[in-house]
């Protein structure tokens, strides 16, 4: 291993001292965004499967979700250069702290979109028309914090676009309670980015970036908690059109109870627990897909 590793680094000498800039920048390292990601995704796929997808859409998907979430944060990264490095949590990124630069975070886009658009052409015409779409929204979502007070919309939306490529990839269609696991998904994403959100708010308004945590101003909790109702509301029409049995009622149940405990978190509005709340929303995703699967099993 240590011969591959030095022959990798003579080779390719720029690349390999990069590395650790790269990771960071596609958060390899932090990976609550891809759970956050894969959790609705595969949840759809055994949704559309009526149970195990098989390995090679499972890997797919699970494959193409990490490749995709990684593009989106370089895609991220080089939007937000300027921002990122008027902000505390973020000042220290690659590219505001000079280790990797622009067009370093481009060509990783490129190339991440790439291996994930050759993961696609392996499933359905569908679906590699869905894909299309799928990037188009990753490029344009890290610009619209300029121009709306709603980029957790457009976030919304490209979170789960995953969902309606899971449906065509398995059947070739998409089906009404498709769409409303994509509504749902869409209203749990806006509120926990909103949570997010919180976080940075205080900086964000004096550089005059544009979130839900500052359209909802006093009324964020009010705001996150029926985005949050809303969502279990979705999944519950969604659940009825589907014959979903009483396991996976039971998970919805759990996720509501984690949903309450992620107001308690946000009560002062403090940075510190508002994060915490954020990433809760792991186990969120994680229990509607044990349910989804115990529901199939």
């Amino acid at each position: 291993m240590s011969k591959f590793v030095s022959r990798f680094r003579a080779r390719f000498p720029e690349f390999y001292e990069k590395l650790p800039a790269l990771i960071d920048l596609t958060r390899l390292d932090r990976p609550i965004g891809i759970y956050l990601l894969l959790w609705p995704t595969i949840t759809a796929l055994w949704i559309a499967a009526e149970g195990f997808p098989g390995i090679a859409l499972f890997l797919i998907f699970t494959l193409g979700t990490a490749i995709m979430r990684s593009a989106g944060c370089c895609v991220n990264d080089f939007a937000d250069y300027r921002i990122d490095g008027q902000v505390l949590r973020t000042e220290k990124r690659p590219i505001p702290s000079g280790m990797l630069r622009r067009r370093d975070a481009f060509l990783c886009f490129g190339v991440l979109s790439g291996v994930g658009f050759l993961l696609v052409l392996l499933t359905n015409r569908e679906t590699v028309f869905l894909s299309i779409g799928a990037i188009a929204i990753i490029a344009v979502y890290p610009f619209m914090k300029r121009f709306t007070n709603l980029p957790q919309l457009v976030l919304g939306v490209a979170f789960s676009w995953g969902i309606l490529m899971a449906f065509t990839a398995v059947t070739t269609e998409i089906p009404q309670a498709a769409y409303l696991l994509f509504i749902a998904n869409a209203l749990w994403t806006i509120a926990y980015d909103t949570q997010y959100a919180m976080v940075d708010r205080e900086f964000d308004m004096q550089i005059g970036v544009k979130s839900t945590a500052i359209l909802f101003g006093d009324a964020d909790r009010l705001m996150i908690g029926m985005l949050q109702a809303m969502f279990i509301i979705s999944l519950v029409l969604a659940a009825r059109q589907l014959q979903m049995g009483t396991v996976f009622y039971f998970s919805l149940v759990a996720a509501s109870g984690l949903l309450a405990y992620q107001q308690f978190l946000i009560r002062h509005r403090l940075p510190g627990p508002c994060f915490k709340a954020f990433l809760n929303n792991n186990w969120v995703g994680a229990i509607i897909f044990v349910g989804t699967f115990l529901n199939y099993l």
